[in-house]
């Protein structure tokens, strides 16, 4: 495996993203600790989760619970894992997504996600999504707060423009870690995000980066996107495996977080980190 830095830490450089073991249609609790453990048995050293990976009204943290009890119960040396999570967005339990980015609510939000992951401090905590009904950088200023105080140990944002990085990274005093932007074969707008991260030296975390649960769970991105599919059979892999190798080989800041639900997909992702791709390739599959 791979590693890559966020903010002066040693990663994988292929991650784990929790949401899809917490979310609808979500596996039994049994296969989701099996999914961490093979994670884990991989060589993955970055888990991704937020306080808002949950199905129900009534259980707000789901996710990170779920990390917490599959790190404790591993057989493993668990001690250079690194658990991001997030604040700032809401699930009421109707299906929807709302937000709430007021400084107070994030500071209570990351001390609850604290407890629940069992730590003194969280290792990465991320502002989940802007709230347009509080000023950007009130929202950061929490985040900076946090930081100050030992509450969290680095700090990043999601769902970020390069405006937003910017001043992110100013009110942080250029602590700013990591951003975390959807980025895949399907969405490329992050592009410019990513970019601007290579060029400040800040971690660049693709979420959703094979396109998607229903596109990662029904096994089309190869035939959506025949040159991943090509290039995936020349080398004998997966396309979701080429997918992440492509994203490795953007820049060095980037270390995509697949979201698995099952051992044999994260298993697969992880093995991304090995695939290394050629110039031309990477060309071609850029301008797929």
């Amino acid at each position: 495996m791979q590693l890559r830095s966020i903010g002066g830490r040693s990663v994988s450089a292929i991650g784990l993203g929790g949401m899809p073991m917490s979310i609808e249609g979500r596996p039994d609790r049994e296969r989701s600790i099996a999914t961490i453990h093979a994670a884990l048995d991989a060589g993955v050293t970055l888990i991704d989760t937020a306080d808002a990976y949950h199905q129900f009204a009534d259980e707000v943290g789901h996710n990170e619970e779920l990390i917490a009890e599959a790190l404790r119960s591993y057989g493993g040396d668990t001690s250079g894992v690194l658990v991001a999570t997030k604040g700032g967005h809401l699930r009421p339990g109707d299906g929807s997504w709302t937000k709430d980015g007021r400084p107070e609510y994030l500071k209570e939000a990351a001390k609850a996600s604290a407890k629940r992951l069992g730590v003194d401090a969280i290792g990465l905590y991320q502002f989940h999504r802007p709230d347009p009904n509080v000023p950007y950088g009130d929202s950061v200023g929490a985040i900076r707060d946090l930081l100050d105080e030992g509450v969290i140990e680095l700090a990043g944002i999601s769902n970020a423009n390069p405006d937003q990085i910017r001043e992110a990274n100013d009110i942080l005093g250029g602590r700013l870690v990591s951003v975390q932007n959807q980025f895949s074969p399907r969405f490329r707008s992050s592009l410019p995000e990513l970019e601007l991260c290579a060029e400040l030296g800040i971690a660049f975390l693709p979420w959703s980066p094979l396109g998607g649960i229903s596109l990662a769970r029904s096994g089309e991105l190869g035939a959506e996107y025949s040159a991943f599919q090509e290039i995936a059979d020349a080398h004998g892999v997966s396309p979701f495996r080429v997918t992440l190798a492509w994203e490795l080989a953007l820049a060095p800041v980037v270390v995509p977080i697949p979201g698995a639900s099952r051992p044999e997909s994260i298993t697969d992702s992880a093995q991304a980190s090995e695939l290394m791709l050629t110039a031309d390739e990477v060309a071609r599959l850029s301008a797929a």
